[in-house]
């Protein structure tokens, strides 16, 4: 069921990125199936939990891009990976789409949209 957007209105994907693998000496103790989620312009983790910033800090760039539907071409579209930088750790992390979010021009942005 698509619900019709309002001029003011736009889609993003919620997105879950989460560790997938491990191949090397994390020292962060992260852990497989450990996840950060993006709704909206907003990051948070389950309670409790934390996630390595420097990890973190090698998919932020993508995360923008993963949350809009892109031409089925592009390499943004298909792609879900991102390494840590430390090349001694070793993590893979996997950016999943989740829902699809409305979010309002005006509540995202410090200047008014004009019709």
């Amino acid at each position: 069921m698509t619900t019709e957007l309002r001029e003011d209105e736009f889609e993003l994907y919620d997105l879950q990125v989460v560790v997938e693998a491990i191949a090397g000496n994390c020292t962060c103790a992260m852990t497989v199936g450990d996840s950060v989620f993006l709704r909206g312009g907003k990051i948070s983790m389950p309670e409790g939990a934390d996630f390595c910033l420097y990890a973190l800090q090698s998919v932020i760039p993508l995360l923008p891009a993963k949350q809009r539907l892109l031409h089925p071409a592009d390499w943004m579209e298909t792609d879900t990976r991102a390494l840590c930088p430390d090349p001694g750790c070793g993590l893979t992390m996997r950016v999943d789409r989740l829902q699809k979010r409305v979010l309002k021009h005006d509540d995202v942005s410090p200047i008014g949209w004009q019709d």
